[in-house]
């Protein structure tokens, strides 16, 4: 018998879990806990962090390099106004760089960039063989006959950037007012004369800009962008006149050389306003390629930085108080024993003559030691040493140039008298000759000291301008006493030892001055070495200008009436005729 079918049993359920799949639950609740933990710790707590580090990985920073600015002297316009002359410009260059790293064959890139680069093998071997470095400088300022040389070579790791850099036009011309420009920390920053003094204003600002970038290096322009523009430098006009100025310094250097002199110094002012039309030294250096310059010292300005015993030019200073105190007139007169004695010392005249009853204005056309003592006690010494620091001497003119001279007068504090005495005619003390000139500019003026001043204009960036103008630092004598001297030094040049200082035509003061100089050992002279100066202006009756030549050790004249004089006498006439000035109808 057939039995009936059973069906499947369906499992009964006892109320308990499979334990795998508790687990695998398990595994996967902890998982997406610690994805979500995560997301809030990324998003929420770290999210600032995250922010900074994203941004630093992104941000994109550079420096915006300023103009310099430009430096200008004036001349005369066919139409009679003023047409600026550059004198310190800014041009295109390329700065060579390398990164040696990428250089293959250091040895090989060092022979072949030794030429264009104007360096050695051995100068560049360990620059370039720096496997980890990735930069090294190798030249600034590099023309583009020697950038296109090396962009030939196709050295991989040798790199060229185009800057900015200064230029020069007229070399060295004007070289000690101007200066230059020497690289520090990867900038151009002024060295000496204007350059240096102003350095701040034809510097300008450096600016930045700050942004995001995309891996690609591609400026994200929907991002944060932070712009602080940079303020191009000032430029400078000066109040040196170009012709002028070109005329003095090429006469100057041609006079060095012709009578084999160790340098020398001419400047030209405005004695109405103290402004400097011309300022030249010798010898001069060119800023274009400065570290070619034999010497240092080459960079100092000889018209303020050397100062120097006057010598002879200090007779009319010394005159000039002795007048102003009414002790003596022109035509005063005393004995000239051709000596005078100061204890068991001997002070003599230059040509150890005894000339006889002098008025005071002979005195200053022959030069004579003995008078211009004379004159110093009339007033005594406290007198005469005030008057001399009335005139500028002993403290420096306030010109814009840094490294002025201040001179000595420190030997007219001592009791001796014979300090004083030799003071008088220019000797055991010192001077520059812009403090000279400044003072002679000072009788041409009426008596009034005028600050020198070789700046006229600062023309900013933002179109606003800073003019400089005259200032009077001091009525030193009276306008009469002014008068009174300037017709005894116009004797001088008429009658005395400045004859070949003379301008036919025309009415010219002066006074010569044949300084010694003195020992580096402190002993005495030197034997055979003189400095020789002029100083003078005209016309008298309306003055142009005032002028000092300086001309150190001139190996074939001794005296400034052969040295200084001569010179004074061309470059007068030369300005008297560019200034258009008339000669004078009673001359």
């Amino acid at each position: 018998m057939l039995g009936r079918a059973r069906g499947v049993a369906e499992p009964k359920s006892t109320g308990r879990r499979n334990p795998r799949w508790q687990v695998v639950r398990l595994a996967v609740f902890f998982i997406i806990s610690a994805v979500i933990l995560r997301l809030w710790q990324l998003q929420v707590l770290d999210h600032s962090a995250y922010a900074k580090l994203s941004e630093g990985q992104q941000a994109a920073y550079e420096l915006l390099t300023p103009e310099r600015g430009k430096i200008f002297a004036t001349e005369k316009s066919a139409e009679g106004g003023q047409e600026l002359v550059p004198l310190a410009v800014n041009t295109d260059a390329y700065f060579i760089y390398a990164n040696p790293s990428l250089i293959t064959d250091p040895a090989a890139a060092a022979k072949a960039l030794a030429e264009p680069l104007g360096k050695t093998e051995e100068e560049l071997m360990p620059v370039l063989n720096k496997p980890t470095d990735p930069y090294e400088p190798l030249l600034h300022r590099a023309g583009p006959e020697a950038a296109n040389a090396i962009r030939a070579l196709n050295i991989p790791g040798i790199e060229m950037i185009t800057e900015r850099e200064r230029f020069y036009p007229n070399n060295n011309i004007g070289s000690h007012v101007l200066g230059f420009v020497s690289y520090k920390n990867d900038a151009l920053v002024g060295q000496y004369g204007l350059e240096g003094t102003l350095n701040k204003d034809l510097a300008g600002i450096l600016g930045s800009v700050s942004s995001i970038e995309s891996p690609g290096g591609v400026w994200i322009t929907l991002g944060d962008r932070d712009l602080a523009p940079a303020i191009d430098g000032s430029d400078v006009v000066l109040t040196i006149d170009w012709v002028v100025e070109f005329r003095v310094c090429k006469e100057l250097a041609s006079w060095v050389q012709r009578h084999g002199a160790s340098g020398g110094s001419v400047i030209v002012m405005d004695p109405k306003t103290g402004a400097v039309i011309a300022m030249c030294g010798s010898p001069d250096f060119n800023p274009n390629v400065y570290n070619e310059t034999s010497k240092i010292t080459n960079f100092n300005n000889p018209a303020l930085f050397l100062d120097y015993e006057p010598g002879s030019v200090m007779k009319g200073l010394t005159m000039a108080a002795a007048v102003d105190q009414q002790k003596v007139s022109p035509n005063s007169t005393y004995n000239d024993t051709g000596e005078v004695l100061f204890g068991k010392s001997v002070i003599k005249n230059s040509d150890n003559k005894a000339h006889g009853i002098q008025t005071m204005t002979q005195v200053l056309e022959e030069s004579l030691n003995t008078g211009a003592i004379y004159a110093m006690r009339q007033i005594g010494v406290q007198v005469f040493r005030k008057y001399l620091e009335d005139f500028g001497l002993g403290s420096t003119t306030g010109v814009e140039l840094d490294g002025e001279a201040a001179g000595n007068l420190h030997s007219l504090y001592d009791s001796n008298e014979i300090y004083a005495a030799t003071a008088s005619f220019g000797q055991g003390i010192t001077a520059t000759p812009l403090q000279m000139v400044t003072a002679y500019a000072a009788i041409a003026n009426g008596g009034k000291l005028m600050r020198p001043y070789l700046v006229k204009e600062i023309r900013h960036s933002d179109g606003t301008t800073e003019t400089h103008s005259s200032k009077v630092v001091r009525q030193v004598i009276s306008s009469k006493t002014a008068a009174l001297v300037s017709g005894m030094l116009v004797r001088v040049v008429t009658n005395g030892h400045g004859k070949k200082a003379a301008v036919t035509g025309y009415v010219i003061a002066g006074k010569t001055g044949t300084a010694q100089i003195p020992r580096h050992d402190g002993k005495g002279y030197e034997d055979g070495s003189t400095i020789g100066s002029f100083i003078g202006f005209g016309p008298v009756s309306d003055p142009k200008f005032a002028m000092i030549v300086r001309i150190d050790r001139p190996k074939d004249v001794q005296y400034a009436e052969s040295s200084a004089a001569p010179l004074f006498g061309d470059l007068a006439k030369f300005i008297l005729q560019y200034y258009e000035v008339p000669p004078s109808s009673a001359y």
